[in-house]
């Protein structure tokens, strides 16, 4: 990273002042494009340090005293929907998934991540993609199936992606599988499961043959020929 370049602003929300304060070192240790400007230990802190700061994203978990995490995302979101915020938490309740996820939170992350598939995460949340852990995606799948939208409205939903998931689209629209596209790509296979499973989401398509088809069409469309 560039010196010059600003780093991507995280603050932490976490009742558990050893976990947050080992993350928030974690965060400064290994990487040069993140920096924690702030941690707090419950809802109604974080809203009042997301106000003052302003971060780009927010590590939110869940159970917390007082205010909880489902209760900050809905109102930092509201009050600043650029934020990202992406719950991060020990528990995978189908009520506190569905409520985080209504409630503005862009990513669903369970706490028994790896450091570097959750730093992995946080980038391409970022970077605009949806991510949930993989046992937090069957829940999903299982209570709300994901419904097909006509054929007709997935191209113009193409330009909600980011750009590390437009890349696995067009790989997607080739053939490969996931096993191919994190060699292509240099991530692992369960981030690529994560970003495909993000890319479903907001195409409003449940299957990879659906997909395919899309990314296929979107490659071969003057738009897509011209550079767009």
């Amino acid at each position: 990273m560039n010196g010059s370049e600003r780093k991507v602003r995280i603050l932490i929300v976490d009742d558990q002042a050893l976990f947050a304060d080992s993350l928030k070192a974690v965060i400064g240790y290994r990487t040069g494009d993140f920096e924690v400007v702030g941690v707090a230990q419950d809802g109604a802190a974080a809203i009042e340090l997301a106000r003052r700061e302003v971060p780009d994203a927010i590590l939110m978990d869940i159970r917390m005293p007082g205010l909880d995490g489902v209760q900050a995302t809905k109102a930092i979101h509201a009050e600043f929907p650029e934020v990202k915020i992406i719950v991060l938490t020990s528990f995978d309740d189908d009520e506190y998934i569905h409520d985080a996820l209504e409630s503005g939170a862009v990513g669903y992350i369970l706490k028994d991540i790896p450091v570097s598939e959750l730093l992995s995460s946080l980038r391409a949340v970022i970077d605009g993609a949806f991510l949930v852990s993989p046992a937090v995606a069957k829940k999903l799948v299982r209570r709300d199936p994901i419904r097909p939208s006509p054929p007709r409205a997935a191209p113009a939903r193409l330009e909600e992606l980011g750009k590390r998931e437009r890349e696995i689209l067009v790989l997607l629209g080739r053939g490969l599988d996931n096993a191919r596209i994190a060699q292509e790509l240099f991530i692992s296979e369960q981030t690529v499961k994560n970003y495909v499973y993000g890319i479903y989401s907001k195409l409003g398509e449940h299957n990879r043959v659906e997909v395919a088809e899309i990314a296929r069409r979107w490659l071969q469309s003057p738009r897509r020929r011209e550079g767009d």
